[in-house]
């Protein structure tokens, strides 16, 4: 899933944020800081108790329908006020699990083909309609339908007929939902818990394309609805008395603000006009690190830069790995960004299962390294980038025609930004120009293929190698290099229709090299970690393997 900017413990760790008044001492050294000295943890002052949770994960979304969202921060919001057959819950030690959702229970069939689920009593919309299980038909079929335009139908690619884009889902009565696999899918439960298969409602969505822009036509099902969304400014949400599960939730109202200024962010959180925040001033990150302000959490998914494969000067692989080579990653995450982050070797980060991982091994140690990250290679990685360079009919830079990389507004990007710049005129003699937009303005060029180079982040959907590999298939709606390759294509779809797991595997590390190692059709720069503010009278926060934090069990505010 797309990061603006800001999973995944793989092995399903759930961090408890549970804050007391400042009192505690924090022994534990700042990742990276290691051989320094103790953190001194200060006594931060509580926030305004004002009852309104006051969040700020990121700006403007640039949709908040769960079948056209892209972004992990729009995902976050509508896990807050919609909810699938499947849910991610916190299990009260210290665990995220998968739970029954909307479906209070499923039957698996012995090939693993059939899944049949019933939908709970009391699954209710937020105007107090039930929820039938011919409103998951609807939105299911929706999602895969060409007309929609979502980016995400191919998150249903393992179910049967999906090819002619006629899903073999069914309806029997209002409280069974049944769908066919065409293949055994082992992440399967994780889709039916991702934001694109949630539900909507056929007679509030059909034929009206502002139905998430008004309360009045917002209709969910989740533990919220929305209440107000006042525009680059705030949404508001309030608890939904309908929802099955009202009682767990104890944080009555949300306000997610909509800002993409870390300074401004920042200061806001000092005024005590917000409770919780992802983003603060790079300038800041390691005071904040040391006296344990700022919790960096484990995160898999990767920072990197996205290259237009159908346009020259980047449409030839050796001028894309000329420009990967001369990345410093070892700068970039000690130097620029100082939040933990480990330099990138490949395009799966570190924590994503391989088929041997009960072994210890995950699919980056088993893939292997793409490029040297040794800090001592680096010169070595220059020479070869600058002969690669030269031979693309570059040599020395000569000839090759200014470029630009385009990023969202946000001093962290920035900073990053300045830094590649820096690298690849330095190193190959080109010229680079740097130009930022609001997200919503650089997500539809990013998409449109209206740039040379752009930054990207992908955050993994789900426990599988599968998530960051399927997204550069030729078409893909989420395949922003514009990349086209039979080849890989082939093993992709190889790798999503075997049953034997060594096969799969090995179809989809031979995919990740070719699109990645070969290709280069993108730049890795680092693994991400989740860095967060949170004030310390609020108990209660839990973060997911998928990359949200929950707020409806907060309190103290």
């Amino acid at each position: 899933m797309k990061r603006k900017g800001k999973l995944l413990v793989l092995c399903l760790t759930l961090i408890l944020v549970l804050t007391a008044c400042g009192s505690k001492t924090d022994n534990k050294k700042a990742e990276g800081n290691k051989g320094k000295e103790e953190k001194k943890v200060i006594q931060e002052e509580p926030g305004r108790q004002d009852g309104i949770l006051d969040i700020c994960i990121a700006s403007e979304p640039d949709s908040i329908d769960p079948a056209l969202n892209t972004s992990l921060d729009g995902a976050t919001m509508i896990q807050h006020m919609f909810e699938g057959l499947i849910k991610w819950e916190n299990d009260g030690n210290g665990n995220a699990v998968l739970k029954p959702g909307q479906a209070d229970k499923w039957e698996v069939s012995d090939d693993k083909l059939t899944y049949t689920f019933h939908i709970r009593d009391g699954a209710k919309w937020s105007d107090g309609k039930p929820v039938t299980a011919n409103d998951f038909l609807y939105s299911w079929n929706r999602l895969v339908d060409p007309n929609t335009g979502a980016d995400y139908e191919y998150m249903l690619d393992m179910v049967d007929g999906y090819d002619a884009k006629k899903l073999n889902i069914s309806a029997p009565d209002e409280k069974t939902f049944v769908v066919k696999l065409h293949t055994p899918t082992p992440y399967f439960e994780e889709i039916c818990a991702f934001a694109a298969t949630y539900p909507v409602r056929k007679d509030i969505v059909e034929g009206n394309d502002k139905w998430t822009l008004k309360p009045e036509t917002y209709i969910s099902n989740g533990p919220y609805k929305l209440a107000s969304w006042e525009h680059n400014q705030v949404i508001n949400m309030e608890k939904n008395p309908e929802y099955y599960d009202a009682d767990k939730i104890t944080a009555e109202k949300l306000a997610f603000h909509l800002k993409d200024d870390d300074n401004a962010i920042y200061a806001s959180y000092r005024a005590k006009e917000l409770d919780f925040i992802e983003s603060v001033p790079t300038e800041e990150v390691k005071k904040l690190i040391d006296n344990g302000e700022l919790k960096i959490n484990p995160q898999v998914g990767t920072y990197f830069v996205c290259f237009n494969t159908s346009k020259p000067p980047f449409d030839n692989a050796k001028v894309r790995k000329a420009f990967s080579l001369v990345i410093d990653r070892n700068f970039i995450v000690e130097q620029v960004t100082g939040k933990g982050q480990q330099p990138a070797s490949g395009f799966v980060p570190s924590g994503v299962s391989d088929k041997d991982g009960a072994s210890g091994d995950d699919f980056r140690t088993k893939g292997g390294d793409f490029y040297s990250i040794n800090a001592d290679d680096y010169t070595k990685n220059v020479e070869e980038a600058k002969k690669l360079l030269k031979e693309a009919g570059y040599p020395d830079g000569k000839g090759f025609p200014q470029i630009e990389y385009i990023y969202n507004t946000s001093e962290g990007h920035k900073a990053v930004a300045e830094a590649l710049q820096n690298m690849w005129q330095t190193e190959l003699g080109v010229t680079i120009t740097l130009q930022n937009s609001d997200w919503n303005v650089f997500l539809k060029d990013r998409k449109e293929g209206n740039y040379n180079i752009a930054r990207h982040g992908w955050v993994a959907d789900y426990n599988d190698p599968m998530s960051f590999i399927d997204m550069w298939m030729t078409g893909g709606g989420n395949n922003d290099a514009q990349y086209s390759n039979p080849e890989f294509d082939k093993l992709v779809k190889e790798a999503k229709t075997t049953d034997d797991t060594a096969k799969r595997f090995e179809d989809l590390h031979k995919a990740e090299d070719i699109a990645v190692k070969d290709d280069a059709i993108v730049a890795p720069i680092y693994f991400y970690t989740s860095p967060h503010m949170i004030k310390p009278n609020i108990e209660g926060l839990f973060y997911t393997p998928l990359g949200y934090y929950f707020f409806g069990e907060t309190k103290g505010f």
